[in-house]
């Protein structure tokens, strides 16, 4: 059993920045890829970034490549979004997850642990 909590989002206005971060705790964090997705009402929830248990691999949307990063530190249990230039069509609910193993990180269906969700608004 993997517990994943979110922090970090807010309100902020178009260009500006944020970091969210994932806190995990249960079983070694380190055996599992790490993404962060997104989800707006009505809408089906969509990959935003994944990384690796090493760190050493990153995939990101096309959406966001080269605006958001994505780390972890497997010794705090935490994976981080770093966010820079954002748009209002970033608002959305972010939500944190963990799947065994690294294959198919931009896949929904691969995460089987998720955090709560934290609200990014990006107002313009």
């Amino acid at each position: 059993q993997v517990l994943l909590v979110e922090s970090g989002g807010g309100l902020v206005q178009a260009g500006g920045s944020l970091r969210l971060s994932c806190a995990a705790s249960g079983r070694t964090f380190s055996w599992y890829g790490m993404g962060w997705f997104r989800q707006n009402p009505g809408k089906d929830r969509e990959f935003v970034a994944a990384v690796s248990g090493g760190g050493g691999s990153t995939y990101y949307a096309d959406s966001v490549a080269g605006r958001f990063t994505i780390s972890r530190d497997n010794a705090k249990k935490t994976v981080y979004l770093q966010m820079n230039s954002l748009k209002p069509e970033d608002t959305a609910v972010y939500f944190c997850a963990a799947a065994p193993g690294v294959s198919d990180l931009r896949l929904r269906t691969r995460y089987d642990y998720w955090g709560q969700g934290t609200q990014v608004t990006v107002s313009s």
